[in-house]
């Protein structure tokens, strides 16, 4: 049996949820969010829990579906409660990042900005050399965080670049030169 998968998701008192046709919605104060449910995947709702099941629990690529999927409807109801955020460090003499508009703006060293465009349902805010993304859609903040870090991968000899607030960077040594005669 699935850990994980057999571990039943408690609603709150503010969220629904409904579970038809192979999707699940699920609706509360941050907004809506839905789920397309594997067919071998059975979501039943009793009340203010919610279940996850499998017709055969002996399968193992069932089992590994019954926990992914108890882990998304998990992400699910904590996205439309409480939200997911990400923050992202700009490090590096003359970066800077600005929000122009429904764009995200990035000075990043290139002979040209980097316009990004923001998507509808994330809250980017600016402070500083911090960009700090939120939104009720885990999968969303996190591949909008992961873009964007990827536009300038911090480098190992200075730390220049775009890093996770919590990343830690591993520095190399730069070369060493000797000194020339005695």
């Amino acid at each position: 049996m699935s850990r994980i998968g057999k571990k039943p998701v408690s609603l709150p008192s503010s969220v629904s949820a409904e579970f038809k046709d192979g999707k699940l919605n699920v609706k509360g104060p941050k907004g809506t969010l839905s789920l397309e449910v594997h067919p071998k995947v059975f979501i039943t709702i009793d009340g203010s829990t919610l279940t996850v099941d499998v017709k055969n629990k002996e399968n193992k690529a069932e089992k590994a579906l019954w926990g992914l999927f108890r882990a998304l409807v998990q992400n699910l109801v904590l996205g439309v409660t409480e939200g997911f955020a990400k923050k992202l460090e700009v490090n590096g003499v003359g970066f800077k990042v600005a929000i122009a508009g429904k764009q995200l703006v990035l000075n990043l060293g290139f002979s040209h900005p980097i316009n990004v465009d923001i998507p509808e349902d994330l809250v980017i805010t600016i402070e500083k050399n911090v960009i700090a993304i939120s939104g009720s859609d885990k999968q969303k903040v996190g591949q909008f965080a992961a873009n964007v870090r990827a536009l300038k991968v911090p480098e190992p000899y200075k730390g220049k670049g775009i890093k996770y607030d919590d990343e830690v960077i591993l520095r190399k040594a730069g070369k060493v030169v000797k000194a020339v005669g005695k």
